[in-house]
């Protein structure tokens, strides 16, 4: 004869649950029928018991049980927690005036940086980082850069010691460019590639107006064969007129830089004053904006390309220089300064 009548026990519970009327106590009869140590525990535990005749009936009605009881526990569990919040919005002043939680925005460099690297995946480029801290080999010799070089006075940066003697490359240091990158993807992958780099550098600057120790640069770098200057100045002037608009003139000033060669500086119209010359561009109607050139082949070197195989573009660009630029910001210092009232305005 089946030990358990269920159509008793179901109609005890049933009782029970819908007579609760506090979360609590519901929560304890929730563990009386459906806890590990509670009635329907105890209904599967005897099955091995049961005869062969027995056992499926048992289970059959153990889990209609569990079902009905478990739906009636969710009803009513719901059906408290609601008259409990009515309870309390009853004693609520709503003529009192609310307290607006603060709403939190983007970074102005953080806008600028996505949109830069937006325009240039539009163009076909992926976005990549690297590490902040880095090798001497990647920050400077791979990019032609050794330690007598004269242009290496304005890039030395902060150096760290190495916790490991037995290290192959011990000097360690924080990035002076983001550069380093490239060298680490041209070591990865066989071109070609088109990659932009944005990031944190440090540089031992004195802090003023114009300058930081440490700021934000984005560069790109595209390899491939058969990559020519006129690919670099089709694909700035491109970018440029995207970001400022596409009325914006450009310029390519012959400069030196030693990872690219040849080099240039991009200068673009100013566009407060339309090239006419105002206060923002200094009275010259152009404003600098970024270096670029044709990548050395001795960086193709340090990577161990093949000689002469491939060619590529490379250019830079300091973010906060960009904002500054766009916006008519004339203190770098503002960016990090973390003033509310300045924030807000972008």
């Amino acid at each position: 004869m089946m030990r358990w009548d269920f159509d008793k026990i179901t109609q005890e519970a049933i009782k029970e649950i819908t007579a609760c009327d506090d979360l609590k106590n519901l929560e304890a009869l929730r563990v009386k029928f459906l806890g590990r140590k509670g009635l329907l525990t105890e209904v599967y535990s005897s099955l091995p018991t049961l005869s062969a005749e027995e056992k499926p009936l048992v289970g059959k009605n153990a889990n209609n049980f569990r079902n009905k009881i478990t739906s009636l526990l969710d009803e009513r569990r719901i059906l408290l927690e609601n008259t409990s919040t009515d309870i309390v919005a009853e004693t609520l002043d709503v003529s009192l005036p609310g307290i607006a939680a603060p709403v939190g925005r983007e970074h102005i460099l953080s806008q600028i940086i996505e949109e830069i690297c937006s325009t240039f995946e539009n163009l076909g480029f992926v976005v990549q980082d690297g590490p902040e801290i880095e090798t001497e080999f990647n920050n400077f010799t791979a990019l032609n850069i050794p330690a007598d070089h004269p242009s290496r006075d304005s890039f030395d940066t902060f150096y760290l010691e190495t916790p490991d003697p037995e290290q192959k490359d011990r000097n360690l240091l924080l990035r002076s460019q983001t550069s380093p990158v490239q060298i680490r993807l041209m070591k990865q992958f066989k071109p070609p590639f088109a990659v932009v780099i944005p990031g944190k550098v440090y540089r031992p600057d004195a802090v003023d107006a114009s300058h930081s120790f440490v700021f934000h640069q984005i560069e790109g770098l595209l390899v491939d064969e058969d990559i020519k200057f006129s690919d670099l100045k089709g694909l700035l002037t491109a970018f440029c007129q995207r970001l400022f608009g596409e009325k914006t003139r450009m310029r390519f000033r012959p400069h030196y830089f030693p990872f690219t060669e040849p080099s240039a500086e991009v200068d673009i119209s100013c566009y407060i004053c339309d090239g006419k010359g105002c206060s923002v561009c200094g009275r010259k109607g152009w404003l600098e904006i970024m270096g670029c050139g044709m990548v050395n082949p001795k960086v193709f070197e340090a990577v161990k390309y093949p000689k002469g195989k491939y060619t590529g573009l490379a250019f830079g660009m300091g973010v906060e220089r960009m904002a500054m630029l766009k916006y008519g910001i004339n203190d770098i210092r503002l960016f990090f300064e973390n003033d509310v009232r300045f924030l807000k305005q972008f």
